[in-house]
């Protein structure tokens, strides 16, 4: 581990290290430390993010430069889901590097791969209850980039997203944030609306799960369920659209507490 990481400082062996690293990253328990304390190595891994900067707009990014970048954001996604780097990754700022790539539109498999291997660098940083993750989140606009992928974005993509703002919403800072004005509750509301109508044509019972649970959490809020009844999708009432979730018991129980709370 500790050649392939010195590999990373040298630009004519980094890509190949990149790609053994981030195939082999869960093989290494202390990889994360290894690589925050290294000398020059985030600053590499940052390197191989602002490079494509130039690819975003307008759009001209290939699968080779999206596949590497992405082997470096996995090395990130590491630090980001240690315990011992968590925090310094955070402190350093290194989340907003990756912003960009969620700002992007192109529907490209390369623009694709390389959002969603972003969101989930920032969903290694909400998997783990955090009020400090989700006030520098919150600080730094995070809701506006989900959205857009919730709106955009592939499937999994959208998944990933998704989860982020229900976990943003778990926590009671995040949940206040959002229902502080009655604009952000109806932006968030109004795309988990079109993603329910969008799943009438291609259901997905892992998506439907997150938006159920964001429905749910928001409606903790007075103001929020004010809102909700006014943009709430008929299909979640509809016993034929929900029926894909006749083997997950737990989100029926979701539904249906969140059908009592709106009523």
């Amino acid at each position: 581990m500790e050649a392939l990481v010195a590999a990373l400082q040298d630009p004519e062996t980094r890509e190949n290290a990149l790609l053994d690293l981030s195939k082999k990253r869960d093989m290494f328990a202390d990889l994360a430390p290894i690589l925050w304390h290294s000398f020059g190595i985030i600053p590499a891994l940052l390197q191989e993010i602002v490079s494509i900067y130039p690819l975003l707009s307008p759009p001209s990014l290939t699968n080779h430069a999206s596949n590497r970048v992405c082997n470096a954001l996995a090395l990130l996604q590491c630090v980001a889901s240690h315990p011992d780097t968590r925090a310094l990754f955070l402190n350093a700022h290194i989340p907003l590097f990756l912003y960009p790539f969620l700002n992007t539109v192109s529907k490209t498999r390369p623009f694709e791969y390389l959002r969603l291997t972003s969101l989930g660098v920032i969903g290694a940083l909400v998997k783990v209850d955090d009020t400090d993750v989700i006030n520098f989140l919150l600080s730094t606009e995070i809701i506006p980039l989900c959205l857009r992928t919730m709106e955009l974005g592939s499937e999994l993509s959208k998944t990933v997203a998704t989860f982020i703002v229900q976990k943003i919403l778990s926590d009671e800072v995040g949940l206040q944030y959002i229902c502080a004005t009655a604009e952000r509750c109806y932006a968030v509301g109004t795309v988990l609306g079109g993603m329910v109508t969008a799943l009438a044509e291609q259901p997905s019972v892992r998506l439907l799960k997150h938006i159920i649970r964001c429905y749910l959490r928001l409606s903790d809020n007075p103001r929020a369920r004010e809102c909700l009844r006014q943009c709430f999708p008929d299909q979640l009432r509809d016993p034929n659209f929900t029926a894909c979730l006749k083997d997950d018991i737990a989100t029926q129980k979701w539904l249906v507490q969140l059908l009592m709370q709106l009523g």
